[in-house]
């Protein structure tokens, strides 16, 4: 196509080197963690929103992986809104209902309970012809799996709720049905009008491989609650997914804000996405018996690589809320030059993953520990992507 705008690709700064070595061995990574942590609080978590309900998940998960009890802070923080009142009037207003659904205190599950209600009669939540929650009425995108499909499945986990666990199942589903494209196997942003628009953004391929292994990890712990077939289904879907981003991962780890590099958007790198794909990678090694030993070093590639752009507990590089973009140049002019929470709790998930996986692997090989360094450069024929 004529008139490609390569302005912003241009002047697009150039990457970092991923962490290295101790960087990255577990006491590094706690220490990161509780910067990232005390900069999210110190920034705020002022709304009942999305990128709130993104960091209190991730605040929760790297506690867990540390070792640590349920947050204090995130618990203050639910009851402070479960007492008050809250504004619901998008399925992103979901979000934060995860963090209620894993504190399980009375207040949190009435709040819960709020959401719930609020997504089975508003006439605002519109869905697709296959069932899919509408972000936008007539416009699905791959944010609301993450938002609204994994909070409705932990909260089947938590009340033994067989429909509402497979529904994050089916909403996964029906989401890749829509954005999944068939040539590449990555996912776009969403749909407009009932048509996926054509940009392979970053962060929808984060929330939607990132939403697949909670259901994934759920469905493992509650077999009985899920439909096989969709979790077959979902394995096969994020497979090919998490293989076609190995096969076009940089070197040093960060996809540029389209992760096919799309001209105009090449170099323009979105840490968050990385932080976020990093995170799935690695924990889908666990709940994917097929998957390869690429896409578990694309993983720590990407985590190594996102990381490195945390400056003073900030996630740096990470691009703003971003609505749906009908061309890919679109996305090239995203502010990327604050914190955002999102980038904060999407960080947080990395470090937890990465956390995790060294503790897996140290209780497998507990007489040859091995660093997250050594699965950042592990080389194997299939890490075609690796030097681009």
């Amino acid at each position: 196509m004529a008139g490609h705008d390569l302005t912003s690709s241009r002047l697009a700064a150039p990457p970092r080197p991923p962490l290295t070595g101790a960087a990255l061995d577990p006491e590094a990574l706690v220490l990161l963690g509780e910067q990232v942590e005390n900069r999210t609080w110190s920034d705020g978590l002022p709304d009942f929103f999305w990128g709130e309900g993104v960091c209190l998940l991730g605040l929760i998960r790297f506690a867990d992986a540390a070792g640590r009890p349920f947050p204090s802070r995130v618990r203050a923080w639910l009851d402070e809104r479960a007492a008050g009142d809250i504004i619901l009037d998008h399925v992103n207003h979901l979000a934060p209902g995860t963090a209620a659904v894993l504190d399980g205190r009375p207040a949190t599950a009435a709040l819960a309970d709020r959401l719930l209600a609020w997504l089975r009669t508003s006439p605002a939540v519109t869905r697709a012809a296959n069932g899919a929650i509408e972000h936008w009425p007539d416009g699905v995108w791959a944010d609301t799996t993450f938002m609204a499909g994994v909070f409705l499945g932990h909260l089947g986990a938590v009340r033994d709720d067989r429909a509402l666990l497979r529904e994050l199942g089916h909403q996964w589903l029906a989401h890749a049905e829509i954005l999944q494209d068939g040539q590449t196997a990555l996912f776009v942003h969403g749909s407009h009008l009932g048509r996926p628009v054509r940009c392979f953004w970053g962060r929808a391929n984060a929330w939607m491989a990132l939403s697949a292994v909670e259901y994934l990890e759920l469905a493992d712990r509650h077999p009985t609650l899920v439909d096989p077939d969709a979790v077959d289904a979902v394995q096969t879907r994020l497979t090919r997914q998490l293989e076609a981003l190995a096969a076009c991962q940089p070197g040093h780890g960060v996809w540029s804000v389209l992760v096919d590099d799309q001209q105009e958007n090449r170099g323009i790198l979105e840490t968050s996405a990385a932080a976020g794909i990093g995170a799935a990678m690695l924990r889908a090694a666990r709940v994917v018996p097929s998957l390869s030993n690429a896409v578990l070093a694309a993983g720590w590639r990407a985590v190594a690589g996102s990381l490195s752009y945390v400056d003073d507990g900030a996630l740096t590089r990470v691009s703003a809320g971003t609505v749906l973009q009908l061309v890919p140049f679109g996305y090239s002019v995203i502010r990327d030059d604050r914190p955002q929470l999102w980038g904060q709790g999407l960080a947080l998930h990395a470090i937890a993953a990465a956390l995790d996986a060294l503790d897996a692997h140290q209780r497998a090989s507990p007489d040859g520990p091995v660093s997250a360094s050594h699965h950042a450069s592990h080389d194997t024929t299939q890490d075609a992507g690796a030097g681009r």
